[in-house]
């Protein structure tokens, strides 16, 4: 039986993203006001012809699958990589004072969009940050770190859009916002987990430390139209 974690974005879509969906029972995708992820409903020829409707056309639409479906028509791979999916078994204790955290939201949106597109943490449109939960950490009233909450279906919170500028790294700030938002999914109920590169051996070793663990490879493949 397929878990709700391998084929993360249609989970989403169908349960904690469907009031943003667009599409229909065979493929949706998120509003692209906050997002640019799809999935087809299954490996059906028909599925695929659906995905391919909703593929813009202008702009990426990225596709995330622990085991890939067929490629819809009239679509070109232009990026495709391997991510580790990692599901929290316990949050470690962190004995250090953590930097002032603060709640970031619409007044912050252009500031963490800039963050974003310089440090690339995953997909991120204008309006991502309105999926819930950004928190970020300021210097000198500049915005320096970020780290936010991102898919969501039945018993799971994603972590997401962990950033940090390049003048701040080395800091810490990854890992104390990352166990906020962890802790903030942990408070409602929730198994929180998150992905990331495979090739980042940083950060995977930074979130096991935290108690992630391994728990699926995932593909993530970016398609535009052809």
């Amino acid at each position: 039986m397929t878990h709700v974690l391998d084929r993360p974005i249609w989970s989403a879509l169908t349960t904690g993203w469907a009031h943003l969906a667009e599409g229909d029972a065979r493929a949706l995708r998120i509003d692209r006001k906050v997002g640019m992820f799809g999935a087809a409903a299954d490996a059906a020829p028909e599925s695929a012809v659906a995905l391919a409707a909703l593929v813009p056309q202008e702009g990426e639409l990225w596709l995330v699958e622990r085991d890939p479906l067929p490629l819809p028509p009239g679509v070109r791979v232009v990026k495709e990589g391997l991510a580790v999916q990692m599901v929290l078994d316990r949050l470690t204790p962190d004995e250090r004072e953590p930097p002032a955290i603060e709640p970031l939201g619409d007044a912050d949106g252009a500031e963490m969009f800039a963050l974003a597109t310089l440090t690339e943490p995953g997909p991120y449109v204008r309006r991502t940050h309105r999926l819930g939960g950004f928190v970020g950490v300021r210097e000198g009233g500049k915005l320096v770190a970020m780290a936010g909450e991102r898919m969501q279906m039945p018993g799971y919170g994603e972590v997401s859009a962990v950033c940090t500028h390049p003048d701040w790294r080395g800091r810490g700030l990854a890992g104390h916002l990352t166990r906020h938002v962890t802790a903030a999914i942990l408070a409602r109920g929730l198994t929180p987990f998150l992905h990331c590169y495979a090739s980042n051996a940083g950060a995977v070793a930074l979130y096991e430390a935290m108690g992630f663990r391994i728990r699926a490879y995932i593909h993530a493949t970016v398609i535009v139209r052809r």
